[in-house]
């Protein structure tokens, strides 16, 4: 074992990427470029039309498979316009149908658009020969995409998750007992306190998530299972084989829920103490004097809301800005708002975690991301949010659950709205105490986050495996899982035995009345 270590860390190992765009990608490449520091050797799968990951990089080789359509800004654009338009419109059981269908399209397109790559690239003879003669220890994936469990399986190689979510929806429901009753599902907006109407609501929500990924999800990847593997394979099993799970979230901000042994938390793992800023973001910060500064990102996807509806919400958030005391510096990328004022900055990029960490910044207007929620969390900063769609809401309803938060539902936002929800967030100091409180927590851990995930992907490289610690279950049919084969025929002996019982006493006072009639007579 000691022989095997050491020869491991001398010449490093080599980990072959399949990530996700966006700002899933974002907290990848810390994995990644954390990787590479240690002498491993990097190589990251991407899309020809990839929006976020660079061909060419001094930390990891890439490996390019031709699409014809790609994840973009554009799509991104479209779902959200069809989100607002839902939620501004008068709702009925008719509209919300036809809107969860639409998403449940739009979310089947994406999955198509990875199928494509995944398809692509195994009929590239060359490039599987690559990969084979390549010797991988170890797939890393993110899971939102089914591309990292079937390439896993098919280079034969152990499968580290790096994941939020999967294709299925969050990441706990694929491997961990997950009880409706008080795990609240994601986008249902609930917490683990659920009043009946609330665990119905639940279950609802549950069977949705589950019709959409049986009907319009799973069957594009089992598609492609079926077509490549000569082994009967369930694509749900093949995800759910994955050997180590490195979970994004920490019990500081999750809700408490049962887990399994090879689910590994690395919440906040892209944190950490904040750099000087670039000199003319620090002549800004400091031109705010004692009232300080407030920070805007709508996050790694969205540099500005869709245009239909961009002029009316960008115009009432300039507006409340610009009757603040303070300094707003604020991501966006679209066209000025007509009613910005002279104490906001805008900006195509800002560094966030620096900002959050700089002792001026008193609020983050932010979308709700697990990576911005985090580095808020990290920072001790309060929270004014604007959730937009996917989790965002429910990251929101978690830190104002534990009072660092306050959130704006975006369709009833306007001027007076957010100007209200600033100035409780600015004024009342339970926020900044709760969200310090929360980060005390958080940092109070025996190893870093990082340093947890490095530790447990180098630990399945070094053993080839963790299968120790992976449960059975998924490859369990779902009536042996629930018992309900041994509750049959438990109830089923039970049912004979009391039968039998009745018939045999039945039987014998039969017996008694016919031998005292035989006797009178």
């Amino acid at each position: 074992w000691h022989h095997s270590k050491s020869s491991l860390l001398y010449r490093g190992g080599k980990v072959l990427v399949v990530p996700l765009e966006g700002s899933h990608w974002v907290n990848m490449d810390i994995l990644v470029k954390a990787l590479h520091s240690k002498g491993h050797s990097v190589s990251v799968l991407r899309a020809s039309k990839s929006w976020y990951i660079k061909e060419e990089s001094s930390y990891y080789n890439s490996i390019t498979v031709s699409v014809t359509e790609g994840f973009d800004e554009e799509f991104v654009i479209k779902a959200l316009s069809k989100l607002f338009s839902f939620l501004r419109s008068e709702t009925s059981l008719l509209k919300f149908i036809n809107f969860q269908f639409e998403m449940f399209s739009t979310m089947s397109s994406a999955h198509a658009r990875v199928c494509e790559m995944i398809t692509n690239m195994i009929e590239d003879k060359g490039l599987m020969k690559k990969l084979n003669e390549s010797q991988f220890d170890l797939v890393l994936a993110d899971p939102a995409w089914g591309a990292g469990a079937i390439l896993a399986h098919y280079l034969q190689i152990p499968l580290v998750f790096n994941v939020r979510w999967t294709t299925n929806g969050e990441g706990h429901f694929d491997i961990a007992p997950s009880p409706l009753s008080y795990i609240p599902l994601t986008g249902s907006g609930f917490s683990d306190k659920m009043t009946f109407t609330e665990r119905v609501k639940n279950i609802l929500h549950y069977s949705l998530l589950k019709l959409q990924n049986n009907v319009f999800i799973k069957p594009q990847y089992q598609a492609i299972c079926d077509k490549y593997f000569q082994t009967k394979l369930d694509f749900t099993e093949l995800q759910q084989a994955a050997d180590i799970w490195l979970m994004r979230v920490d019990f500081v901000f999750e809700f408490p829920r049962p887990t399994m042994p090879n689910v590994v938390y690395m919440g906040g793992f892209q944190c950490k103490p904040s750099n000087p800023l670039p000199q003319d973001l620090e002549v800004f910060v400091q031109s705010a004097g004692d009232h300080g500064i407030i920070i805007m990102s709508l996050g790694t996807f969205v540099g500005q809301l869709p245009k239909d509806v961009a002029a009316d919400l960008t115009d009432e958030i300039a507006a409340a800005f610009a009757e603040m005391p303070q300094k707003v510096i604020w991501r966006h990328t679209g066209d000025k708002p007509a009613t910005l004022g002279n104490n906001t900055l805008l900006v195509n990029w800002l560094p966030q975690n620096d900002l959050l960490g700089h002792p001026k910044v008193k609020a983050f207007v932010a979308h709700g991301g697990t990576n911005g929620v985090q580095e808020a969390l990290y920072h001790g900063v309060p929270v004014v949010g604007l959730p937009l769609f996917f989790d965002q809401y429910d990251n929101l309803f978690r830190l104002q659950e534990r009072g660092g938060a306050k959130i704006i539902p975006p369709h009833i936002l306007d001027k007076t709205v957010f100007l209200q929800a600033l100035q409780e967030v600015l004024h009342d100091p339970s926020y900044r105490m709760n969200m310090q409180r929360l980060s005390r927590l958080h940092k109070d851990q025996p190893m870093k986050p990082l340093d947890q995930a490095l530790f447990w992907i180098e630990f399945v490289m070094r053993h080839k495996g963790a299968a120790h610690l992976r449960t059975e279950s998924y490859k369990m049919p779902w009536y042996s899982y629930h018992s309900l084969d041994v509750i049959g025929f438990l109830a089923i002996m039970a049912f004979t035995a009391v039968f039998f019982t009745v018939f045999i006493v039945r039987c014998i006072c039969c017996r008694m009345c016919l031998k005292r009639k035989m006797k009178r007579e």
